[in-house]
């Protein structure tokens, strides 16, 4: 989807003449079980920013960090992670570079991403900057490259889905894989990297999840910027 609020397509005066809030989608690239690409997070990320844009005049979305804090997917190829320190200078350098703006609005797609989110956004508030650190949540739904990822991506772009790709990776509740996740990481626990059930998803329970992470996004954003 091609946005009509892209950062890239304005020139600075437009900028200047406009007010507006800078929503920052903020990604991964790492490893999706052998059914999703590598940019999955960064993807989802991104066209929750965009259809949020579509709703709101004074929003405008600028260009995705594409690569986060991935770590825990070490191991399996085609994972690429500048880990939590890096990720958390890059956010409070961009947040404070971007003045021009009423705010920023980092639209997280990667539960790795959270602890680098929280760190600058508290740097960034006890520098007086507005900053709003969104990251899903979908209650009741698997942990990694799931029913409810794989449900999205069906949703939000079907053609990168290996359909016939799609494998069960490991079903047991998060709560009893996290010791050996810390330590091991997601290969310690799921041999094809996949944390859920792929072969249950539909591009129908995509959709709903997807407006549901849309409305949730716009309702933060309101809540934060009529204070």
């Amino acid at each position: 989807m091609e946005s009509s609020h892209a950062l890239g397509d304005l020139t600075w005066t437009e900028v200047r003449d406009t007010p507006r809030i800078v929503l920052i989608p903020v990604g991964s690239l790492e490893q999706h079980g052998p059914h999703l690409p590598l940019d999955t997070d960064t993807r989802i990320a991104t066209a929750i920013a965009e259809h949020v844009c579509e709703l709101r005049e004074n929003l405008v979305i600028g260009p995705a960090i594409a690569l986060g804090a991935s770590g825990e997917h070490a191991g399996f190829e085609g994972t690429l992670s500048i880990g939590t320190d890096a990720l958390t200078t890059v956010l409070v350098e961009l947040a404070r570079s971007a003045d021009a703006f009423s705010g920023v609005v980092f639209v997280n797609g990667h539960g790795g991403n959270r602890d680098a989110l929280l760190a600058a956004r508290a740097i960034l508030r006890l520098e007086g900057r507005t900053v709003v650190a969104w990251s899903p949540s979908l209650p009741g739904g698997d942990a990694h490259a799931g029913h409810s990822e794989t449900s999205l991506l069906l949703a939000i772009d079907p053609d990168c889905v290996r359909v016939d790709a799609r494998e069960v990776g490991s079903t047991a509740p998060l709560s009893e894989l996290l010791d050996d996740l810390r330590a091991g990481g997601v290969k310690s626990v799921s041999a094809n990297g996949i944390l859920g059930d792929p072969t249950t998803a539909n591009a129908e329970h995509g959709n709903e999840l997807f407006l549901a992470l849309i409305a949730d996004l716009a309702f933060t954003i309101d809540k934060v910027f009529a204070q």
